[in-house]
């Protein structure tokens, strides 16, 4: 029933919300003796929660640092930056996307943000088209791994672990990812020149320096959200709100924030929290129905009769979140595989932390693979079907592959994601 259920429903059409309560509810009420009642009270109970209402507020802040201008500041400031570095721009785009990170939380905000800025002036000075698309859609993956992320506070808030301490273990692996991709760029670039176009003119080290100054603005929104909450200042939904208040007074005072930009980015931020906490409601559901019915229980039992050892059942997790990442929207998938793959995992001994980073890299990585990948989706339509959607698969491909290294990197080092959440907290 449980997987007939979902694949007749989601199948059908169905709002994936939808699909994942009823298939919960037909479970409640005809294996597990009728008793639908437990999930009002588990939908409930969630909603209620204090660490989700988080969530509206970061995807509130994040919707207007893309609306209100903020996103050109960063852009123009770090351009001079890289501009003796092979791959020039290709760089700026990947640094963007991981400052724009660390208060947006969302991958397609940074994304949408970062593309519709660079791609217009890359394409101007002559960038190869595809492989610019590739850079910003690689690149706007981090936005969901660099705290704070959506992604790591939503597991948090599912599966009771401390988010403060998610957000820090997220954090020198999405430095670590902005790193190698800057690597490979690097590499790409210096054999294949044409690329990436050297310009003529050069900034001095003074502007340089007078342009990272410049963001000081940015850098003291990031320092407020994510040190009140590695020092246990504040909660994440203080700092949220906080982050939002700040917001709007750096993209009043540094960007050009209106009345009538700050109502949009609000309805923005209300119609993506619908469809979030909808799906939320769905996966709550089936969630407690499953949890009643023993599975993961089971699942787990199975596999240790199995004799797999850990790193076995890793690398099977890892490939059926490859294979849902081609049908599901991430956010959609940890939603709906949470409450299976999170018990399995910490029976098997694997750190809950450490199992969030890794669970938000296989969603990044769902992000750019066709045919849903919504970070594509997104910059095909920035680019107005300059570049297919095929041809921007294509050209992410390199940072699919960096990313699916990290995830083999992150399983023979997990220090690399505990370590900051040991020493701070």
């Amino acid at each position: 029933m449980l997987l007939g259920g979902l694949t007749g429903l989601a199948g059908s059409g169905l709002a994936l919300g939808a699909a994942l309560g009823l298939t919960g509810l037909l479970i409640l009420q005809f294996v597990a003796g009728g008793i639908t009642f437990v999930a009002v009270d588990a939908v409930w109970n969630v909603l209620n929660s204090f660490t989700l209402s988080a969530i509206p507020l970061f995807i509130m802040l994040g919707e207007i640092m893309l609306r209100s201008g903020v996103s050109q500041k960063i852009y123009t400031a770090l351009t001079p930056l890289f501009q003796r570095v092979p791959g020039g721009l290709l760089h700026t785009n990947i640094a963007v996307c991981t400052l724009f990170g660390a208060v947006s939380g969302s991958s397609l905000s940074t994304a949408a943000a970062v593309g519709s800025v660079a791609y217009p002036e890359m394409t101007k000075r002559g960038y190869d088209r595809r492989v610019v698309v590739g850079s910003l859609a690689g690149g706007g993956t981090l936005g969901l791994l660099i705290p704070p992320s959506l992604s790591l506070l939503i597991y948090g808030a599912l599966t009771e672990t401390s988010i403060g301490r998610l957000f820090l273990a997220g954090l020198v692996p999405g430095l670590l990812f902005s790193g190698m991709f800057m690597v490979y760029i690097y590499f790409r670039c210096l054999s294949s020149p044409a690329l990436s176009p050297r310009q003529d003119t050069s900034a001095s080290f003074a502007v340089i320096v007078k342009n990272l100054f410049s963001l000081w603005p940015f850098v003291l929104l990031i320092m407020a959200i994510m040190g009140s909450i590695a020092f246990g200042i504040a909660t994440p939904t203080e700092a949220a709100g906080v982050g939002v208040i700040a917001t709007i007074l750096v993209g009043k005072l540094w960007g050009n924030l209106t009345l009538k930009v700050l109502a949009q980015s609000m309805f923005a931020a209300t119609l993506l929290y619908a469809s979030i906490a909808f799906v939320v409601m769905g996966a709550t559901i089936l969630a407690q129905a499953v949890s009643l019915l023993g599975v993961p229980q089971s699942i787990l039992d199975t596999v240790r009769a199995a004799n797999l050892g850990p790193l076995t059942v890793l690398a099977l997790v890892v490939t059926i979140y490859l294979v849902l990442g081609c049908f599901f929207d991430g956010l959609s998938l940890m939603i709906m595989t949470l409450p299976i793959v999170v018990p399995l995992m910490v029976g098997l001994g694997y750190d809950a932390i450490w199992l969030g980073v890794i669970i938000t890299i296989m969603i990044e990585i769902g992000q750019v693979t066709p045919p849903v990948g919504l970070n594509l989706s997104v910059l095909v339509s920035v680019t107005k079907d300059d570049v297919s959607l095929g041809e921007a698969a294509l050209a992410t491909m390199p940072y699919w592959l960096i990313l699916l290294a990290g995830v083999a990197i992150l399983a023979l080092f997990p220090q690399i994601a505990l370590f900051l959440p040991t020493v701070v907290m």
